[in-house]
């Protein structure tokens, strides 16, 4: 990303978006299993569409959660976005009908995952995390703020700024950057559900009134010091937003990886989170691979730091790490590779340990991004490796 001139764009969306609705069910049925029984082994995914809920998965746990139970997590979920009344959203939590596919981990896999003082992988795979200096957040300009954009419409909504918003929403942040620097916002995208109260009758588009009020309430406060007169704004280019949620578009868990992770900025391994246990690597590993990198580069040890994980099913240690610097850094990849797998335990068991993965804290990253984010749970964001990273480059000699 350092040609001297390119745009790049990112985009986020908001907690009642069709796919994020299920990320949300998952991540709050596998909470319901970790408050029980923190080793219970979760794989849950979820669909959305129309008034329709299909849970499936596998599941092992000392827990006994029956179905009315999970009926009201799903339920409340949906009423906690704000799907409240189809009315005026086009989708009410009181009138979905939920059909469950549970079923037993296989055997085979829990044996290989859980074993004496030892946790092997639940899975092969590869997991990436990134940190840049680019922003306070250590991730990149576009797709933070895509993820205060859509965070301003839920607000905006919800404390009745905007009374006539609706759960739905997307926002997309095109960014030009000179030689990997960011200079300004080339485009803002911004698709907002909304009532028929804003609709205008002759043309029956969204007003004009509405779509300046959601520009200067939500776009300006954020996006202004990146504004140019070139930069094009697009507030609901279809016309109108009325219909949203799961009977505009059918929801699935995982598919918003780009904006659960680095809006697309660095690879992704291709393993979602939402609804996995800790013993799923694509979540643990993506987790401390961003811890890592984010303690680098608040170390001031590079600008930018990219790590990439492998594991093999069932065992404990990684295949692989990698790390680039992209030459931002003040030693050598091979240098720094030395000093991560000297000061860092990739062990599956470790990892779980450290960033403390058996809590129930899962439903909230489900929303804006598992990354750049400040609430205590969130361990990975720590930052208190920067002192014995500093303290390892002097032991070792690098």
């Amino acid at each position: 990303m350092n040609q001297r001139l390119i745009e790049f764009t990112s985009e986020s969306v908001t907690e009642g978006h069709p796919d994020k609705i299920c990320d949300q069910i998952s991540d709050a049925i596998l909470d319901a299993y970790l408050s029980l029984d923190p080793y219970s082994h979760v794989a849950c995914e979820t669909m959305a569409t129309g008034n329709k809920i299909i849970l499936a998965g596998e599941f092992l746990s000392e827990a006994n959660i029956y179905f009315y139970e999970i009926e009201e997590i799903v339920r409340n979920v949906i009423k906690q976005i704000g799907y409240t009344s189809k009315e005026l959203y086009s989708y009410d939590y009181k009138d979905i009908e939920i059909i469950p596919f549970f079923n037993k981990q296989s055997e085979e896999i829990n044996k290989g995952v859980s074993k004496e003082d030892k946790i092997g992988a639940g899975d092969q795979g590869i997991m990436f995390g990134y940190a840049t200096s680019e922003t306070d957040e250590f991730m990149p300009l576009p797709i933070t703020l895509a993820h205060k954009l859509t965070r301003a419409l839920s607000e905006a909504r919800k404390n009745n700024i905007l009374k006539y918003l609706g759960p739905d929403g997307k926002a997309q942040v095109t960014i030009k950057y000179e030689n990997g620097k960011p200079l300004y916002a080339s485009s803002v995208v911004i698709a907002a559900q909304h009532t028929e109260e804003v609709v205008d009758r002759k043309t029956d588009t969204m007003s004009e009134e509405a779509k300046d009020e959601i520009i200067r309430k939500i776009v300006m406060p954020i996006i202004s010091d990146f504004l140019t007169s070139d930069t094009q704004i697009y507030i609901n280019n279809t016309g109108k937003f009325t219909i949203g949620g799961p009977q505009s578009d059918t929801g699935l868990t995982g598919r918003k990886i780009m904006v659960d992770t680095y809006g697309g900025w660095v690879p992704h391994g291709g393993g979602a989170f939402s609804g996995k246990d800790p013993t799923k690597v694509d979540r643990s590993a993506a987790y401390m691979a961003r811890y890592v990198a984010k303690n680098i580069v608040k170390a001031g040890i590079a600008k930018k730091c990219l790590i990439q994980i492998a594991y093999c099913i069932a065992k404990e240690d990684p295949v692989s790490i990698t790390v680039d610097t992209f030459g931002t850094g003040i030693i050598d990849n091979e240098k720094l590779l030395k000093l991560i797998k000297y000061t860092f335990s990739f062990k599956v068991k470790d990892i779980i340990e450290k960033l403390k993965l058996r809590r129930p804290i899962y439903k909230k990253t489900a929303s804006y991004g598992h990354f750049g984010r400040t609430d205590e749970d969130f361990t990975w964001e720590k930052t208190d490796s920067v002192e014995l990273l500093l303290e390892n480059i002097k032991k070792l000699k690098l």
